[in-house]
């Protein structure tokens, strides 16, 4: 079983959803804006991916924080705090297997190799 974790309406979260229920994987959707994000979770996510690549820099919520906000992002603590407060800043989708391992994004080659090896 598989956990995939995102938001709802994010265009890329709806390709994987897609993408995982055409090929028959059976996953747990985690909505951060329905179920919420722990302190735990997200420590494990910055823990195993890093900081850098999971804060989204690209998207709406990042570029609405003011040049201050951002300028505060200098470290994991300060972005453990910012993607606790606003989850839609987190890069999605994270797919997590059973035994705890992590994916970042969605690229189809990775998805394959990563269920098959999982």
């Amino acid at each position: 079983m598989y956990t995939l974790y995102g938001i709802k309406n994010c265009d890329t979260i709806k390709k994987t959803r897609s993408w995982l229920n055409e090929h028959h994987v059976i996953y747990r959707f985690h909505d951060y804006q329905v179920d919420g994000l722990t302190p735990g979770a997200l420590q494990n996510f910055i823990a195993c991916l890093g900081w850098t690549p999971l804060l989204n820099t690209r998207g709406t919520t990042w570029r609405r924080l003011s040049e201050t906000e951002r300028a505060e992002i200098r470290d994991a603590a300060s972005a453990h705090s910012l993607m606790l407060q606003k989850p839609a800043i987190i890069k999605r989708p994270i797919l997590e297997s059973s035994n705890g391992v992590l994916l970042l994004g969605f690229n189809i080659e990775q998805y394959r190799h990563f269920l098959k090896h999982s």
